[in-house]
Order: C-alpha cells, then structure tokens, then sequence
C-alpha cells in the first residue's frame, strides 16, 4: 500500500518573459502554489516484499493547466521497482496551477511517495445460527470494539481483526446475546461457529407464505404447528382433518372421516398428487405418512376442483415439504405407542436432495401385552375346594409400520422427484385356547412415483406415472369348524400430465389428465369360499379383474376484475370393467367468489361428481367388483362467506346440499357375504338421498404465541329408504317409504381447539362434541320398546325404521403439554399427548336384553350399551436438527 505523507513546495517560474520596470510595476502578489486536485497513488508491485518503509522522493514540473509534464527523482536510493511504480503514478497527478500576480505559471515542486508495508491482521470468519434449530441468522451483527460487521442471508460472516485477545459480542433480534473472547495471531484465519439461543423457541409466528390463491369454494389451509401440536392427534398432520367442520367420525378415536354424511370410501387422499388408498392404519393409528415429510395440507370440504375425480365427498391433499438445500435435517421421536426417524440430505454439487421416513408401532410391545396380561390364563380354586384354571380370553396382536423416501433432482430449469412410500397394518385376535375364535385384518399397500416438472410453451409441464400394489387379507378360525381366509390384491398403473399457464393477468390456464390400468384378484379358502363349483377343492381363485380408468379435464382462473374470482372447469372420466360396458362422465365445476369489502368475500359453488360403488371403508379392489352396477352420481352445491375483520381472525360460515342422485354403498359385511354368491350379487343396493347443512369456523392462525378455532356444524344425511311400518305392539303394518337418517348421520357437532406457548411450556387442549347416530340397526342394533306378552311376560318390541332413537351425545376433551430445549446442535421436545382425558365412552350400540329367573323365566329387560373408553395417553420426545 501506498500512502502520500506530504507535499514540499519550493516553486519558482520557469522563464520570465519581458523586462520588469521598477517605476511602473504595482506592488505585486504574492505567489500561490499549487494545489492537489487529483490524487495517483502509487500500486505496491505484486510479490514485492515490503519489510520496512520506503520513501522516494521526485520532483514535478507542472505546466500554467497544472498538468505534470515531468518527473525525476531526486533521492535514487529506493528499490527500482518502487521507483518505477512512483515514477508511473506520478503521471496520473493533477493539480490547481500555481499563480503569480494572478496569473497560472509553471513551476517545479518537490512530491514524494511512500511505501508503507501492509499491516498484519487476523481474520475471524464463520456462521452465525440459532442454537438447537441450526437456523442461519442473517443479519446478525458481530462486533468488537470499533470493528463490526453483519451476517449474509446464509449466517455467514468475516470480520478482519488486529492480532491480540478481543472481546466480541454477537447479537440477533430474537435471541440472546452473546459474550466472548477470541485471542487471535497475526496473519491467523480462525473459523467459527457462533450459535445464538432463542428466546422463545418455536414462537407460532406468522409467516407470509406462497400459498396457491384462493379459488376453491371450501379449502381450509393448514400449516406447521397447526398440524403437529394439536391435541389428541398424537402429532399426526392427517388426524386434524377430523376436527374441521363438516367432518364427523364412525366413532371416537377411529380416524375415518364422514365428511358431509357420505361414506369414508367417498372423500379421496393425495400426497404430492399421488393418490393413495387409505390413508390412516388400522383402528386409532395414524396417518401413513411421516408428519415431518408434510409442508401444508389442504382440505376441500365441499365442491373439490376439477382437478379431483372418482369421488363424491371431499379431497385431502398432502403436500410434501420442499426440499431444502441449506444443510442435513432430520428428527427422531419415541413415545408409547411408536417412533419413527426422518432424515433429509443435499447435495449441493449435483443438485440433488435425498429425504427419507420411517415409523414402526410396537403396540404388540406394550399396549397388547399389558391387555393381554389382563385376560391371560389364571387358575383359580373352586367352591369345592378344587384347582381350576381359566383359559383366558383371545390375545390381541395390533402393528403396523410405514415408510417414505423422496429423490428431488434439479434438471436444467426444471425438477424431477421420485417418492416411495407403502404401509402395513395388522390387527387381530390369537386363540390362547382349542375352543376359542381366532382371527384378524391385514392391510397394505406400496407406491412409487416418478414426476417431472419442467418449463414449457410459456407455462410448466407435469408428467407422472405412479406404480402400485395394495392387498388385504382377512382370516378366521374357529377350533378349525369354520376356518377361512380370504384375500384381495390389487396392482395399478397410473400416467397423468399436466400443464398450468397464466395466459394474462387475469387468465390462468390448467389442463390434466390421466390414465390408470387396475388388475386385481380374489382368493377365498373354507367359509369365504363361494357356493356352488369352484376352482379347485379348497379355494375360489378369481384372477385378471382388469379395469382402466381414465379422465382429462381443464380448468381456468378467470379474473374480470380485482374483486372477482370464476372458476369454471370440467372433467370427463371413463370407466371400463372387464366384461362391462365402458361409462363416460362429464363433470361440470364450477366456484365463484366475489370480495364485497376488502375483509368480506362471498362464495358460491356447484359440481357433478361420479364414483364407482364404495365400500363403507377403502379396500383393494373394491371399486372394481362392482363396475357392471354403474356409477354412483351426485352434485355439490355450496355458498357462504369469508370475514378477516384483521390478520389475526378468520371467520367463515357456508350452507350446503348436496343431492345424490345415484348411490351405491355397501357395508363391508356386504362384500364378504356377496362374494360367496361369486359376486356382489345380492339385493339392489342402488339408492338416492341428499345432504344438507351449515358449517361455522372462527379460526386465529399462527401468531404471537397462539392458534386455535371454533366450529359448528350442522348436518343432515338422508337415504331413501322402502321399510316395513310397525305398530305399537310390534305387529308389521305395512310397507312404507321415505328419506331416513343415514346410519352416520351425526346432526350438531362443535369442535374447540386451542394452543398457547407460554414461555416455558406448550399447552393446549381440544374439545368435541356431537349428538348421537340414529340407532337405525345398520351399524349395531335397532331401539327397541318394551312390551308385555298376552301371559304378561316382558318383552322387547321393534319400531318402524323412521322411529327410531338416537345414541346418546358424546363429549371429548384431548390435552397436550409439551417443553422444549434448545441444545447445541438440535431441538429436543418433550410431550404428553392424552386423548380422551375425560375418560368418556361413546355409545356404538344399545344391546337390548333380558335377566332370567333361576327357572329361565324372563324376569326384567334390561339395555347395555355396548363402547369403550378409548383413552390413549401419549408420553414421549422428539429431537430435531
């Protein structure tokens, strides 16, 4: 480096042009020099060793403009190399002229440069993040004394520092400060890692977020900790979807929405546009999916987009959390009931992020073996003073495991994912003694999908294909009188594309479609083996069940103006069954919404939709058993209202009635019992009824500590029904018909939920209440009404089917508190879930009995209630980085 220390003038002219004559010479000025006007500093030649100051000294000579016109050195004891370097800088110099009697004059002046050698510095360099999460902190500031600097939107930082001990502090909004000492050398470049401790970890702040507009009529929107700290959920994202208005359950506990009073089969679920059979485990397990491969969720309610097909109630899509390329992340959970791992890895150089997920349920650990430890065999001495031993009651078995694994690959200006993921489940009883029922439910599936998106004709372009296999087994023994098993499997092929384009402003464009091949095959062995001929002695196997579904469909975004939204699209879907005719359905959508105010909005929407025949559950195989009895048909008609008086409030309310035009439900008591007439061939099942309601939900989104919301619903599902009318005493009146309660219909449901963060621990709870389910006898037993014989002896009596009870309402209150830690290189929480904390039993069913005398003589009715307390107290931690 160079520095310029001083410039000495001793100027004198040039030349003198003409006599000076004493006697008519005025008193003259005095001279002026000349003034530095543009600096030149002279460059240390690269590699040139600088050990101690060098000063050369040069002398200029200046023109009247104050140009150099010449340089000479007056002191030639510096190195040439320095010399030059002067020599070359000098020429770049520029002054004010020097004056004399006003006028600019040439002059020599004296200049000199000197060298000074760089002075030796240490360089602390680094990364600033948040401790626990590894969060970088941008922005954060690092100083010492004088010296300060801020760290980029990646945490990092370098803070050039003279060698010796220094005393930093480093500081971010939001967190601690934090107090140091580095001792650093001369020439040293010490790298660090600065991690900051929150203070409030996990804060439910709110964030903007890039979520897709809003032109669904009925989509609720859920993100982060609205998924995972909700209480009773056990942190499962899928599980919170039971708690949003117009959703109601088979029973407490058992996670298979009824969503606006059609079966569970009826409403469809996606994860990342991948369609899956089922997305809860068996009886109260959770979803299939790991809760930390999910970003958002999005659930329509009510009249899904024409981007939904084959399907008559709502749409539940999961989207999978982007991947991040900003360094490892993972977790790892353990509590009573299940653990599972989550672990994401970028690769920075070929673009490329590797994720992975995998649960396991060890209830056949604790949970079954603590119930079977219960009912397991005693022995126990008799009146007569004799040993006997009881042979205890069936165990139980209940596991299940699942797992996903994502790739997502940068290709050029587009991206590639594959995602696998499959899931097991079994549950049943295991016979402990010869003359006791054994038996059990085994369900699994598999996936694997390849999807591109790519940059295309203006737009983006979607292609993907889907492979999977799904299988369900059912087995029975009874002291080997009436064994049998029965198995359904399933193999598909999917291929759908997409292409989204906004064509203007106020145009958005999306065209889909795709095509699926289905292949399925029925094996049925001892009791569930068909009547009549069969292929071979033992077993009824029914292989290539062939299907092909297919559909496309378009969809525009219509803005004419700033405060309205049109939403017009249609699907045509094509269903064909081996040996049955091909069936079309076009399906017509079609959402409005209109912002009368900037916090009011009105919306209104109607649909078609088309499904096969359903199955009171999913299962494989099961739309395609019934193909040649048609299509079940409905329309979705909606509208309400959307308030955000301000950002922290969201209130909503929407009326609803849904005409089913053509259903087809079975029971799947139904499926097992038509097989053995080689077919769903028994009664028509086809019927008609109608849904209508109105939902509220007052809803406060993630922010300053809290969320929670409230919402009312009020449904009525109907069937239409052709029953026999009964009398008072029982006796048959006749045939009669009519729209009846559906054996799901639950009229007033409310549901709380509220999450506060107090500064050292998470708190929440989550209340639900629902009135009870018509005790139709479809799901249990029909009500019953007490009666006497002509010999005065009690009995029980039907009524007719539209005078039947109810079951009694049900209450739930869940609880969740948690505590976490931030410690060095994760964040590590503690939790305690409870669902069911007030120990309530919801009525499934009244079972209408009797006591007998010590003859066998009736003596009094009697009504047991037939449900258990499903209690399920989650202790356990979860470690994050």
């Amino acid at each position: 480096m160079t520095t310029l220390l001083a410039v000495s003038f001793a100027t004198a002219p040039l030349a003198a042009e003409g006599p000076a004559h004493a006697s008519d010479a005025a008193e003259p000025a005095p001279p002026e020099p000349p003034t530095l006007l543009e600096n030149s500093p002279a460059k240390l030649p690269e590699g040139f060793p600088l050990t101690e100051p060098v000063v050369v000294e040069l002398e200029l000579t200046l023109d009247e403009a104050g140009e150099v016109t010449d340089v000479r050195v007056t002191r030639d004891d510096a190195p040439p190399e320095l010399l030059r370097a002067a020599l070359h800088a000098a020429t770049g110099l520029r002054f004010h002229p020097a004056m004399s009697g006003g006028v600019p004059v040439a002059v020599r002046l004296p200049f000199t440069y000197r060298f000074e050698p760089a002075a030796r510095v240490a360089m602390l360099t680094g990364r600033i993040r948040a401790k626990g999460t590894r969060k970088p902190l941008a922005g954060a500031v690092v100083r010492s004394g004088e010296h300060l600097t801020e760290a980029d939107p990646q945490g990092l930082f370098e803070l050039p520092l003279p060698p010796g001990e220094h005393t930093l502090l480093i500081t971010s909004p939001g967190h601690r400060l934090l107090y140091l000492k580095e001792t650093l050398e001369a020439d040293q470049r010490l790298e660090v890692v600065y991690a900051l401790e929150p203070l409030v970890l996990n804060p439910y702040e709110t964030v903007v977020r890039g979520d897709r507009p809003r032109t669904e009529v009925s989509r609720i929107t859920l993100h982060d900790q609205e998924l995972r700290e909700v209480p009773g959920t056990m942190g499962d994202p899928f599980r919170v979807v039971m708690l949003m208005p117009g959703v109601t359950t088979l029973a407490s506990g058992l996670s298979y929405p009824v969503v606006r009073g059609v079966q569970p089969s009826a409403s469809a679920f996606y994860v990342d546009g991948v369609r899956v059979p089922f997305l809860y485990h068996l009886m109260v397990g959770g979803a299939v999916v790991h809760p930390d491969l999910i970003e958002t969720l999005d659930f329509q309610v009510g009249v899904p987009s024409a981007r939904y097909g084959g399907l008559l109630g709502g749409a539940v899509d999961a989207h999978i959390s982007r991947p991040r390329e900003d360094g490892i992340h993972g977790s790892a959970y353990l509590d009573l009931i299940h653990s599972g791992v989550f672990l994401e890895v970028p690769m920075k150089d070929t673009g490329t992020v590797v994720a992975a997920a995998a649960r396991i349920s060890y209830t056949g650990l604790i949970v079954t073996r603590v119930a079977n430890a219960i009912t397991a065999p005693s022995a126990y001495v008799g009146s007569d003073g004799g040993q006997y031993s009881s042979g205890g009651d069936p165990a139980i078995y209940a596991n299940y495991w699942d797992y996903q694994a994502r790739v997502d690959q940068r290709v050029g200006q587009g991206q590639l994912r594959v995602l696998a993921m499959g899931s097991s489940d079994r549950v049943g009883l295991s016979a402990r003694a010869a003359n006791q029922d054994s038996g059990g439910v085994g369900l699994r599936f598999h996936r694997l999908d390849v999807r591109g998106r790519h940059p295309f004709a203006g737009g983006e372009a979607e292609l993907g294909l889907t492979l999977g296999t799904d299988k369900l087994g059912i087995d029975f023994a009874d002291d080997g009188r009436y064994d049998g098993e029965y198995t359904l499997r399933q193999g598909n092929v999917a291929l759908r594309g997409g292409f989204t384009r906004e064509l203007s402003d106020a145009v958005r464009m999306e065209l889909f479609g795709q095509l699926e091949r289905r292949s399925a095959e029925v094996v049925a062995v001892g009791i569930f083996r068909p009547v009549g001929p069969a292929e071979g002695p033992d077993a009824y196997d029914r292989p290539d069940i062939l299907a092909t579904f297919a559909g496309v469909g378009a969809q525009l975004a219509l803005k004419p103006s700033a405060r309205w939204t049109l939403v017009p699209g249609v699907r045509l879907d094509s269903y064909h069954g081996f040996g049955s005719p091909t069936m079309l359905a076009v399906e017509p959508r079609l959402a409005v919404r209109h912002a009368l105010t900037d916090t009011l909005t009105l919306k209104t929407g109607a649909g078609l939709y088309h499904q096969p025949a359903t199955v009171l559950l999913p299962v494989p195989a099961g739309e395609m058993l019934a193909l040649d009895r048609g299509l079940q048909r409905a329309v979705q008609l909606s509208a309400g209202a959307e308030w955000r008086p301000f950002p922290e409030l969201e209130v909503s309310a929407e009326a609803y009635f849904n005409p089913l035009l053509r259903t087809l439900e079975f029971n799947f008591e139904d499926v097992l019992s038509n097989l053995r007439r080689r077919g769903l061939e028994a009664e028509d099942i086809q019927g008609k009824g109608h849904t209508y309601g109105v939902e509220l939900m007052v809803r406060r989104p993630l922010g300053r500590n809290w969320f929670g919301w409230f919402t009312y619903g009020f449904n009525q599902s109907r069937r239409f029904e052709r029953f026999t009318r009964v009398g008072p005493n029982g006796e048959e009146l006749g045939q009669a018909e009519g729209y009846l309660p559906y054996v799901f219909e639950q009229a007033h449901t409310v549901k709380a939920a509220l999450s506060y963060r107090f500064p050292y621990v998470t708190v929440g709870a989550v209340a639900n209440f629902n009135t009870g389910r018509p005790e139709s006898g479809q799901f249990g037993y029909r009500t019953m009404r007490p009666g006497t014989t002509d010999d005065g002896t009690p009995e029980w009596r039907p009524v007719s089917r539209d005078a039947v009870d109810r079951l009694p309402p049900f209450f739930r209150l869940d609880v969740r508190a948690s505590h976490t830690w931030a410690l060095e290189n994760f964040v590590l929480d503690v939790y305690l879930d409870v669902f069911n904390v007030t120990a309530r039993t919801e009525v499934i069913s009244r079972k209408f009995g009797f006591e007998e005398t010590s003859t066998g003589a009736v003596d009094t009715l009697r009504v047991s209630t037939l449900g258990v307390p499903v209690i399920l107290p989650t202790l356990g931690a979860k470690g994050t980085f």
